[in-house]
C-alpha cells in the first residue's frame, strides 16, 4: 500500500479506530471456498506449500484483513518457527464440511506418518479452527507437532500484544530470547493459557486467538531466520486425536470498512502526444466518485487543468476498475490526479519523460550483480571479489534445494567434489541467492546485444577491469557499459564451453546455510580452493579445508546448449569491433553448440525443478538459428529456419521477436507465413491474453509476472515495426505503464528508483536491511488465489513479489527503450 493510500485509510477509519469499534462479523463461504465478510477474507488452502521451495509464506489458512494479507501458513507444522525448507504438509483435498459455512482441508506428512484434517468454521465474531488427527501423534513427533499461524512482521512493528493479560511489545528487530541448548530455536516472546491478542490498540490489525485445548505461544521467527514471521503456536498433546487443537480466531473488523481507491499511473510520467490513462482500483463497497481531476503543480500551488468523468473498466479479481483519460493534456509540466478527496504524488508530462528509464538498470543493478569481481560505487562497496574458488563438481543423482538437478551422468571430465578450473570468470549472479543460472546469463547477454542493435545503448558510467577484477560504478572509462557487460557474460559462457564442450545448468551454493547468506557476495565463500586433506579451518596458501566452493551442475541439455549458442552468436556481433579474438571464439563455440543439436532436438528442460515454464529445446533452436543467421548471413541457417517454421507457429507468442528479426534475411514466403501468426497474436493480445483492465498479460502463477509484461511489450514493438499495418503502439506503452506504476494493488514503479514513487524495499543481496538495488525490477503483483492481487511494499522477503533477477531487468531495458521509441512516434 502506498503512503497516500495508507494515510487515506487511516483518515476514513479514524472515528472507528479512536474508540476501537469493530463488529461481530458473520463469515460466509463463497463459491471459491473462502470465508468472507466485508473487510475480511479467510483463504483456506487455495495456495499450497511448494514441492521445491516448501514454505514461501503463501499457503495454508491465510487472512486478508482490511485489504492486507496479514496472516499465512495456518497449518500443522513440525517446528516452532519453521525455516523455508523445514518439512511442510502435503495438500490432499479441500471440501465443504457438514456444518454451515465450514471448509475442511485434508493434509499429511507422509514421511512422518501423520495425516489430519483442519476444519475452518464460521462462528460469531470470527472463525473456529479444529485439527483432527487420523491417528494420535507418532511418539517421535510428541513435543514437535503443533498448529501454527504466521503474522506479517511489518504489520505489527512497534505495536503491542497481550498474552492473557500480560503486555508485550513487538520488536522492530529480533532480540531473542534464544534456547540455550544449541538448537538455534527461539523461545517464546510470551505464552498464554487462554488467549493472545495482537495489536489491541489498532483496530485495523487487531486479532485475538483463544485456545480450548492448550497453551498458546508467540514466537519471533526472525530470531532464527530474517525472513521469519511472528508465529502463534499450540502444541498437539500426545494421545490427542479429534479436536487435537481448537482455536477461536477473532479478527477485528471495522464496521462498514472499505478499501481506499488506488489511483495508478506511470510514475515516470508521459510524453505530450501519447495516450494518458490512469486506472482507479475500487473496492466494490466503496462509493466511488464519478469524476476525477488533473491538477498542475506551479510555483504558486496547484491549478485545475481537467475534470472528466471516469469510464468503467469492469470487474477483475476482487476489485472494480475505472479509467481517467487525460490524453488531451499535452502541455509539459508537473501534474497530479485528485480523486475521492485525495491528491496523488506528482508526475511529469515532458518530451524527455522516457530518456532516463533504463540507464540505472544497466550501470547499477546489472553491475551490482556481476560475479567474480569486486564492485564499488564511490564510498560504497557493494561486493569484494566473489567466488574466486569456483567451482566443484556437483555429485550425481541429487535435486538441490534451489531446484538444480543432477542425474546419474555428470557429463563432465571431473569427479564428484573435484575442483573444476577455469570457471571463476565473468557471469552475473542471477538474483538474491548468488547463483549463476546459465540460460539466464545467456538471455542477459542477448538482451543487451539486441538493445544496442535495435535502439543504441550509448552509455558509459562504469569502469570495468576484468584482469584486476575491479568494477567502479559512476566512474566512466571511455568504453560503452553495454559492451563491457556483454563481454562479462561471454567470459562465463565461453568458460563453460571450453571446460565441458557444452553449456551447464549453473553454479550454486552447496549448503542451505551458505545459500541463505545475506550481504557482500565476496564473503559468501573464503575464495580459497577446497582441499579435503586440510582440517576444517586450516589454510595453506590458496587452499583451505572449508568446503564452501560452489557446485557446478554439469548436465548436458539441448535447451541450455541452444540458449548459450544464441547468446554467444549475438555477443560475437557486439564484440567484433572491440575484442575480435573473443568475438571469433564466441561465434565458433556457437556454431559447434548449434550443430550438435540439429540431429534431433527432443529433450526439454533446463535442469531445474523450479521452472514454471520448462524451456523448450525446439523453441531455443529457433532463437539460436536466428542469432547465427543475423551474425553470419549463412544460407545454412536460413534453410534451417524455414524447416523450423512449424515450431515458430506453435510457439509464436514466445518466438515472435526472434522470428521477425530474421525477416530481412529471409525470402518473401517466410514473411508471408508470419502474417496470420501476427494477426492471431494481435487477436489474443486484444482478448484472452490481456483480459484485465491493464491491457497486458498478468501472470496467475506462483511467481509474479513483470518479466512476462516487459517481454510482451518488446515483442509487440517488434511486431509493430515489422507489421505496422497490423500491430499498433498501445501494447508496448501499456507494458511500460504497468511496470512503472499502472498495475494492481498499489501504484509504485516496479523498477527501484525509476519514477517518482518506486519499490524501495526489495529482495536483493541487501534485503535484510529493508533496502533496494537501484534499477532492479521486482516481479510485482502476485495473484494470491483465488482472487487477491498483492504487491507488498514494506516486507522484502516475499521472493515471488520482490526478488530482483538479472534477466528480468535486462528484459526491462529492452522494453523501456522500445517504449521510448513508440512514444516518440506519437509526438
Amino acid at each position: 500500500m502506498t503512503r497516500w493510500n495508507r494515510t487515506l485509510l487511516l483518515g476514513v477509519a479514524s472515528a472507528a479506530m479512536l474508540v476501537g469499534i469493530g463488529h461481530a462479523q458473520t463469515l460466509t463461504v463463497t463459491p471459491a471456498e473462502t470465508l468472507e465478510t466485508q473487510g475480511l477474507t479467510v483463504i483456506v488452502d487455495q495456495n499450497h506449500f511448494s514441492p521445491i521451495f516448501f514454505d514461501e509464506k503463501n499457503a495454508g489458512i491465510q487472512m486478508v484483513l482490511h485489504g492486507e494479507r496479514i496472516a499465512t501458513d495456518g497449518a500443522v507444522r513440525l517446528d516452532r518457527t519453521p525455516e523455508q525448507w523445514a518439512p511442510v504438509p502435503e495438500f490432499v483435498s479441500r471440501s465443504l464440511g457438514n456444518e454451515p459455512n465450514q471448509v475442511v482441508v485434508r493434509s499429511a506428512f507422509k514421511q512422518q506418518q501423520l495425516a489430519y484434517s483442519v476444519k475452518v468454521t464460521a462462528e460469531p465474531g470470527g472463525f473456529r479452527i479444529a485439527v483432527d488427527l487420523d491417528q494420535p501423534l507418532p511418539a517421535a513427533l510428541a513435543g514437535k507437532a503443533g498448529f501454527n499461524l504466521d503474522f506479517l512482521p511489518s504489520a505489527y512493528f512497534g505495536k503491542t500484544y497481550l498474552t492473557d493479560t500480560a503486555p508485550g511489545l513487538f520488536p522492530r528487530h529480533p532480540t531473542g530470547p534464544m534456547a540455550k541448548d544449541g538448537s538455534g530455536d527461539p523461545l517464546p516472546l510470551g505464552s498464554a493459557t487462554k488467549a493472545i491478542t495482537l495489536s489491541p490498540e489498532d483496530p485495523l490489525t487487531r486479532v485475538s486467538i483463544t485456545s480450548d485445548t492448550g497453551r498458546l505461544d508467540l514466537y519471533d521467527a526472525r530470531a532464527r531466520a530474517q525472513n521469519g514471521w511472528f508465529v502463534v503456536r499450540s502444541l498437539i498433546a500426545p494421545g490427542a486425536q479429534k479436536d487435537a487443537v481448537v482455536w477461536h480466531v477473532r479478527p477485528n473488523v471495522v464496521k462498514n470498512w472499505t478499501r481506499d481507491p488506488v489511483v495508478s499511473f506511470n510514475q515516470a510520467g508521459y510524453t505530450p502526444g501519447r495516450a494518458k490513462v490512469a486506472l482507479i482500483e475500487l473496492d466494490p463497497n466503496f462509493k466511488a466518485p464519478a469524476e476525477a481531476e488533473l491538477v498542475r503543480l506551479t510555483a504558486d500551488g496547484t491549478q485545475s487543468v481537467l475534470r472528466a468523468r471516469t469510464q468503467t473498466r469492469g470487474h477483475w479479481t476482487r476489485y472494480d476498475y475505472a479509467a481517467f483519460d487525460f490524453s488531451s493534456v499535452r502541455e509539459p509540466g508537473l501534474y497530479a490526479i485528485r480523486y475521492a478527496g485525495r491528491t496523488t504524488n506528482p508526475f511529469r508530462i515532458a518530451p524527455d519523460a522516457y530518456q532516463r528509464l533504463w540507464q540505472t538498470s544497466l550501470d547499477t543493478f546489472i553491475a551490482e550483480q556481476m560475479d567474480h569481481v569486486g564492485i564499488r560505487e564511490q564510498y560504497r562497496v557493494w561486493s569484494s571479489p566473489s567466488h574466486l574458488d569456483d567451482a566443484r563438481q556437483a555429485p550425481p543423482n541429487i535435486t538441490h534445494f534451489d531446484g538444480y538437478k543432477m542425474g546419474p551422468n555428470l557429463d563432465s571430465p571431473f569427479k564428484a567434489g573435484e575442483h573444476i578450473p577455469g570457471l571463476a570468470v565473468g557471469g552475473w549472479q542471477d538474483a538474491g541467492d548468488y547463483d549463476i543460472q546459465t540460460p539466464e546469463n545467456a538471455a542477459v547477454t542477448r538482451d543487451l546485444v539486441w538493445a544496442r542493435e535495435l535502439f543504441g545503448l550509448d552509455w558509459d558510467e562504469t569502469s570495468i577491469d576484468e584482469a584486476a577484477r575491479k568494477v567502479e560504478i559512476r566512474r566512466p572509462d571511455g568504453i560503452e557499459d553495454a559492451v563491457q557487460q556483454i563481454r562479462h557474460g561471454t567470459l562465463q559462457l565461453l568458460a563453460q564451453y571450453k571446460v565441458f564442450g557444452h553449456a551447464i545448468v549453473g553454479i550454486v551454493d552447496p549448503s542451505l546455510r551458505q545459500y541463505a547468506h545475506l550481504g557482500d557476495a565476496g564473503s559468501q565463500t573464503d575464495n580459497r580452493l577446497y582441499d579435503a586433506k586440510l582440517g576444517k579451518d586450516e589454510i595453506r596458501g590458496n587452499a583451505s579445508g572449508t568446503p564452501d566452493d560452489r557446485w557446478a551442475f554439469t548436465t548436458d541439455l539441448p535447451a541450455n546448449n541452444l540458449a548459450v549458442a544464441g547468446g554467444l552468436a549475438a555477443a560475437s556481433r557486439a564484440l567484433a569491433g572491440s575484442d575480435p579474438k573473443m568475438a571469433g571464439e564466441a561465434l565458433a563455440a556457437a556454431k559447434v553448440l548449434w550443430s550438435k543439436q540439429q540431429g534431433g532436438v527432443v529433450k526439454a528442460g533446463d535442469g531445474r525443478d523450479d521452472s514454471s515454464s520448462p524451456r523448450s529445446a525446439e523453441a531455443a533452436n529457433v532463437v539460436a538459428t536466428v542469432e547465427l543467421l543475423l551474425t553470419t548471413r549463412d544460407r545454412v541457417y536460413a534453410d534451417r529456419l524455414r524447416q523450423l517454421q512449424p515450431v515458430i507457429a506453435q510457439n509464436f507468442p514466445w518466438l515472435a521477436g526472434a522470428a521477425v528479426r530474421a525477416i530481412p534475411l529471409m525470402d518473401a514466403n517466410y514473411r508471408a507465413a508470419l502474417v496470420p501468426l501476427v494477426q492471431d497474436m494481435k487477436a489474443k493480445a486484444d482478448g484472452p491474453m490481456t483480459a484485465n483492465p491493464f491491457g497486458v498479460p498478468i501472470s496467475d502463477g506462483s511467481w509474479a509476472g513483470s518479466n512476462q509484461v516487459v517481454s510482451f511489450g518488446t515483442t509487440m514493438y517488434l511486431l509493430h515495426k515489422a507489421f505496422p499495418e497490423i500491430v499498433g503502439t498501445a501494447y508496448t506503452l501499456n507494458a511500460i505503464d504497468y511496470v512503472l506504476g499502472r498495475h494492481p494493488a498499489n501504484n509504485l514503479s516496479l523498477v527501484s528508483t525509476v519514477g517518482t514513487a518506486s519499490k524501495l524495499i526489495g529482495y536483493g543481496h541487501n534485503r535484510a536491511d529493508y533496502s533496494f538495488i537501484p534499477g532492479g525490477m521486482v516481479p510485482g503483483v502476485l495473484i494470491v488465489k483465488p482472487d487477491y492481487p498483492e504487491a507488498k511494499t514494506d516486507w522484502p522477503f516475499l521472493w515471488f513479489e520482490n526478488e530482483y533477477t538479472v534477466s528480468t531487468t535486462s528484459a526491462y531495458i529492452l522494453a523501456a527503450r522500445a517504449a521510448a521509441v513508440v512514444a516518440a512516434e506519437t509526438q
